[in-house]
C-alpha cells in the first residue's frame, strides 16, 4: 500500500507534513510506503533536519503549491505543478492508493470531484469531522463545509456515506444515522429538512433514528449525524474553540481531550473514485501522522469499494 503525503499544503509546511510522515512511517512500519510530494530540496532539508535519511521515502517533486488565498476552480486548473494535483493525479494513475493534504480545502474538494470523479449515484460527496463522545466512541458529523446548501437527496447520501465509512473504517456494527434539527419532533425544521426526514425514513440504506438536537454529537446517541455543510462548518468550528478554551483554563483535565481534532487528524472525502483526506490548515505533525493512518485504514478496509456497493 502506498499513501502519498501533501508536503506543501497547510501552516506549517514543510515542517509538519514532513514530521507527520516520519510519526506515521514510525507506527505503520513496512506494511505501508509513503510518498512525499512536493518540493524535493525543502523535503530533502527538512528530512535531514529530523535526521531521516532522504531514501527514507519515495519523493515526488512537485514545483508549485497552492495557497489559502487561491480560488479552488481556477488553481486546480491553473497550477497543474502544484503539490495538490500532482499527488491526486498520482492516485488517478494508480501509483498511491491515499492522498492526504493540509492544504486549501476548496481546492482539494475541487480537485478531487475534478481529477477522481463522483461515485455513480452519489448527488455530491461530504466531509465529515469525528466527535469523540461521552460513550469514548467516535460520532460522525457531516456534512462539515462541502456543501454549504444541500437538497434532500444529498442530505440523504451523507447519510448512507457516513454509515458506510462508520461501519467499515470504524468497524460500527449498523451505524444509527440521525438528521440534526431544532427538535426532535417530525414536523420541525425547514421545508428542505423535513423532506430529508421522509427520505431517510423510507431508505432501507440507512439504520435512521429520526430527528436530534445539538447536544446528540457528544450525547453518543447516534453514530452518524447528517446536517448541510453551512451548520456543520459552524458547530466544527465552535467545537475547536471550546477545546482552546478548555484547555487553556482545565489543562489538568484529560476528558477536553474529546474536543481535541488531532485525535482524527481528518476524514476522506466520501463519494469520490478515491481515497483523499482533508486535515485542518493548522494541523501539528501529529494531526498529520493521525491523517496517514486514517488514509491507510481506509485503503485497507476498501472504503471505496464497499460505497461503490452502496449506492
Amino acid at each position: 500500500m502506498r499513501i502519498g503525503v501533501d508536503i506543501m499544503g497547510g501552516d506549517f509546511v514543510p515542517a509538519a507534513p514532513v514530521k507527520g510522515a516520519i510519526l506515521a512511517r514510525e507506527q505503520l512500519g513496512s506494511e505501508v510506503e509513503l510518498v512525499l510530494v512536493g518540493n524535493k530540496a525543502l523535503i530533502h532539508q527538512e528530512l535531514e533536519k529530523n535526521q531521516v535519511s532522504p531514501t527514507t521515502f519515495e519523493v515526488v517533486h512537485a514545483s508549485d503549491f497552492i495557497s489559502g488565498e487561491d480560488t479552488p476552480t481556477r488553481a486546480i486548473s491553473s497550477k497543474p505543478n502544484s503539490s495538490m494535483v500532482v499527488g491526486l493525479n498520482l492516485i488517478k494513475e494508480g501509483t498511491i492508493q491515499g492522498f492526504v493534504s493540509t492544504g486549501n480545502t476548496g481546492a482539494m474538494l475541487v480537485g478531487s470531484v475534478m481529477g477522481l470523479g463522483k461515485i455513480e449515484g452519489v448527488h455530491r460527496p461530504t466531509i465529515g469531522v469525528l466527535f469523540t463522545n461521552f460513550k469514548g466512541r467516535p460520532t460522525l458529523l457531516c456534512d462539515v463545509g462541502a456543501n454549504v446548501d444541500s437538497k434532500p437527496e444529498a442530505l440523504l447520501d451523507f447519510g448512507i456515506l457516513g454509515r458506510v465509512y462508520m461501519e467499515s473504517v470504524w468497524k460500527v456494527d449498523n451505524p444509527k444515522v440521525a438528521l440534526l434539527n431544532i427538535g426532535e419532533e417530525v414536523n420541525k425544521g425547514p421545508q428542505i429538512v423535513r423532506t430529508a426526514f421522509e427520505l431517510m425514513e423510507s431508505s432501507e440504506k440507512v439504520n435512521f433514528i429520526g430527528n436530534v438536537e445539538g447536544w446528540s454529537i457528544y450525547s453518543g446517541r447516534a453514530d452518524v449525524v447528517v446536517c448541510d455543510g453551512y451548520t456543520g462548518n459552524i458547530i466544527l468550528k465552535f467545537a475547536e474553540s471550546l477545546y482552546e478554551i478548555f484547555k487553556e483554563r482545565l489543562n489538568d483535565d484529560q476528558s477536553i481531550e474529546t474536543f481535541n481534532f488531532e485525535r482524527y487528524g481528518g476524514v476522506p472525502i466520501l463519494g469520490i473514485e478515491g481515497v483523499s483526506l482533508i486535515g485542518h490548515g493548522i494541523s501539528t505533525a501529529t494531526a498529520i501522522s493521525q491523517m496517514v493512518m486514517s488514509a491507510a485504514n481506509a485503503v485497507r478496509n476498501q472504503l471505496v469499494e464497499k460505497i461503490r456497493a452502496a449506492f
